[in-house]
C-alpha cells in the first residue's frame, strides 16, 4: 500500500535528483516528498544510497512501531539516528575542536561586564 515519504539529500549528483522527480515532488531544494510504494521506495533508496558520494540523505517512511516512522541514513552527517529501548533518537557527533578565533584587543566577552 503506498505512503507518503520524506527524503532529503544534500550533494547529491544531478542524476540521482533526476531520478527521485519522477516519482516525488522536490518542494524545495534537496527535499523530496511523495506516495510511494515500499518497492519504489527501497529501489529509490538503493540507487541514492549507492551514489551519494560525498554528499547525505536521509529517508523517513511510516513504519509500525512506537514512533510511527522509520529513519534511514546515508552518507556523513554529524547527525546519527540511535536505537534507545524501540524509540529512533538522534546522536549529535562532536565536531572537530579548532582553535577559536583570538579577539581584537581592547573587547570585551559577552560574559563580563565593566
Amino acid at each position: 500500500m503506498p505512503a507518503m515519504t520524506i527524503l532529503s539529500t544534500t550533494a547529491v549528483p544531478d542524476h540521482v535528483r533526476g531520478a527521485l522527480t519522477r516519482w516525488m515532488i522536490e518542494p524545495t531544494p534537496g527535499l523530496y516528498v511523495g506516495t510511494l510504494s515500499a518497492r519504489v521506495r527501497d529501489e529509490l533508496w538503493a540507487i541514492v544510497a549507492a551514489s551519494v558520494g560525498p554528499g547525505a540523505a536521509v529517508l523517513v517512511h511510516p513504519e509500525a512501531n512506537e514512533q510511527g516512522f522509520a529513519l534511514r541514513t546515508a552518507g556523513d552527517r554529524r547527525r546519527t539516528p540511535v536505537d534507545f529501548d524501540g524509540l529512533a533518537l538522534i546522536a549529535f557527533r562532536p565536531q572537530d575542536e579548532e582553535t577559536p578565533p583570538s579577539r581584537p584587543s581592547g573587547t570585551i566577552s559577552p560574559g563580563r561586564r565593566r
